[in-house]
Order: structure tokens, then sequence, then C-alpha cells
């Protein structure tokens, strides 16, 4: 076509190195996951916390075991003839 010039599409975005790209998609990643194991950390102790709070309350609401008393047996002679 006459008169038309070559422009840049708008929508293309620059031209990066494939190295930079690839190391911040690498970090990227690294962040993503540093923050589910932080947030996987924090729920552990939460629910380790809630655990042992419940242990201590059901061990302090049981009743003192009862002092078995050991049973004693009669002992009968058998005679045999």
């Amino acid at each position: 076509m006459p008169g038309s010039k070559s422009r840049p599409n708008a929508n293309q975005r620059p031209r990066q190195d494939p190295n930079a790209t690839w190391e911040d998609r690498t970090a990227l990643v690294k962040r993503e996951i540093e923050a589910e194991r932080s947030a996987t950390e924090a729920k552990t102790a939460r629910l380790r916390a809630l655990r042992l709070e419940k242990e201590a309350a059901d061990k302090a609401a049981e009743p003192p075991p009862a002092i078995a008393k050991a049973s004693v047996r009669k002992r009968t002679s058998t005679i045999k003839a």
C-alpha cells in the first residue's frame, strides 16, 4: 500500500533477555513457595497450640484414677480321697 509506513504494534512488549525472564520467573516462584511454607507453618503452630490446650483441659477435667484394690482370693484346700 502506498503511503503506509510500518509502525510497531502497540500490543507487542519490548523484547527481554530470555535469561532475565527466566530469573524473574524463578524468583517469583520462590517467593510464592516461601509464602505458602510460612502460611503452613503458622497454621500448624496454631493447630498444635489448640490441641495441647484441649489435652490439658481434658486432663484437668478427668477425675483422678481410683486405687484398685488387689483381689484377695480365699484359698480353699481340697482333699482328694
